[in-house]
């Protein structure tokens, strides 16, 4: 009996030996699997961050004007001459916070007199907007072209403007509007015409208003009209000019 009982505790405990080692062989089994597939998404995780930005990785056009003609000077004398006549300074009056890199502005006004026959009044200005090319906002010439809408936009809606009426101007740099209404203002109509115009990366904005006072004829609209877009012809060329290298500006003739 006591032999029995000793080989069936042998045989019990020799039995219970694959359990054990099954066991173990599964546990260590889970755990290198477990590692690899940690690794395996260490791995992915790493790939998925070294992919490139698309965004980041755009370059930028390089915006075709660097710089801004003086805008009290982008109009030639006879043009101020036809548009103020009179103008109290034919120089014109510019801010102190004109920044030929970004933003300058220039404006001129007159009285024209004509004793018992009234006054004619004239008021110009002229306006440069230069634009960047800058990763979070855009290239240059779009970000221009944003701010010329803005700027038609902002033509039609002046306060007190009566009868906005705004057309596509041809031939003004890479486009341009007009944009012409009447503003009341003690008693007298003002004819204003407001031309906005976009040559590349700068914005161009010409306002040009006459009244007449003191019992004097209205200004003549279309002519009006006609000067404002031949002076934002001129603004234009000037914009161009400014930007020329110095191989391109006209060359003094050479003493022989």
């Amino acid at each position: 009996m006591h032999r029995s009982a000793s080989r069936l505790t042998r045989v019990l405990a020799c039995a219970a030996v694959p359990v054990i080692l099954t066991v173990a062989g599964c546990s260590s089994d889970s755990g290198k699997e477990s590692g690899s597939n940690g690794e395996k998404k260490s791995g992915s995780s790493s790939s998925s961050s070294a992919k490139p930005n698309p965004k980041s990785s755009k370059t930028l056009e390089k915006p075709a004007f660097a710089a801004l003609p003086d805008p009290c000077k982008a109009l030639a004398t006879p043009t101020i001459d036809t548009l103020v006549p009179e103008a109290k300074d034919k120089a014109g009056t510019a801010p102190k916070s004109n920044d030929l890199a970004t933003r300058a502005s220039c404006a001129w006004n007159g009285l024209d007199e004509d004793g018992l026959k009234g006054s004619q009044y004239r008021w110009l200005s002229l306006s440069y907007h230069r634009l960047d090319s800058e990763a979070s906002l855009g290239d240059a010439s779009k970000r221009a072209e944003a701010q010329y809408n803005k700027g038609v936009e902002a033509a039609k809606t002046t306060e007190g403007a009566q009868n906005p009426k705004a057309e596509a101007v041809g031939e003004v740099g890479d486009q341009a509007t007009s944009v012409t209404y009447v503003v009341k203002k003690d008693n007298n109509d003002y004819y204003n015409t407001t031309v906005v115009a976009r040559t590349q990366n700068v914005v161009i904005t010409l306002d040009y208003n006459g009244a007449g006072l003191e019992g004097a004829a209205a200004p003549d609209h279309a002519k009006l009209l006609q000067d404002a877009i031949s002076a934002a012809k001129e603004a234009v060329t000037s914009a161009g000019a400014a930007n020329k290298a110095p191989a391109e500006q006209p060359q003094s003739p050479q003493p022989q």
